[in-house]
């Protein structure tokens, strides 16, 4: 089982691709969690640009269409998802390889309730199967929030086990059905 994560923040010291490298450290046997690293590449979304030439626009959509699914963190800004990730979605709007494609949200703390209403929207919209009992969100408000806090924090390691061990589940289990 391969799942993309994908990152809505590009800084550097991001809690929520902090969460997402976590959550490939913490992933059970037989999944593997892969963070792309590419959103920041993207050029901005113009339907009359050709994607197949655009090489940012094809390893973000190879790297969606290769994945059994996706776990998204992503930052709220001003109650709203961050402009690049909203960018990186609309790349992946009207092509084949978000069709149907299990998604899971990882979130460090309740705060960013604003942006998670949008992007279960936008990705519900984009014919995206939202995973709920495969997401999760951690009790994190203050403090550094970085990978090793979160994997050497025995509670909140289980927490995020938990999650990616049943997003994998529910993605076998609709692959079953």
């Amino acid at each position: 089982m391969h799942l993309l994560a994908l990152s809505g923040s590009l800084r550097a010291s991001s809690s929520s691709t902090a969460l997402l490298r976590a959550a490939a450290t913490l992933a059970p046997a037989g999944v593997t969690v892969t963070l792309f690293d590419g959103i920041g590449d993207l050029p901005h979304m113009r339907p009359d640009l050709d994607a197949a030439a655009i090489p940012s626009v094809v390893r973000l959509r190879s790297a969606v269409a290769g994945a059994d699914g996706l776990i998204i963190s992503c930052p709220e800004y001003a109650h709203g998802v961050p402009g690049s990730f909203k960018n990186a979605l609309d790349w992946l709007v009207g092509g084949p390889e978000f069709l149907d494609k299990p998604v899971a949200f990882f979130n460090v703390s309740d705060r960013g309730s604003y942006a998670l209403a949008s992007l279960i929207e936008t990705v519900t919209v984009m014919t995206g199967r939202v995973i709920r009992e495969g997401s999760v969100t951690l009790p994190l408000m203050s403090g550094v929030v970085e990978e090793s806090r979160i994997v050497e924090d025995a509670e909140l390691a289980e927490l995020v086990r938990g999650a990616v061990a049943r997003f994998a589940a529910a993605i076998r289990a609709g692959a079953a059905a």
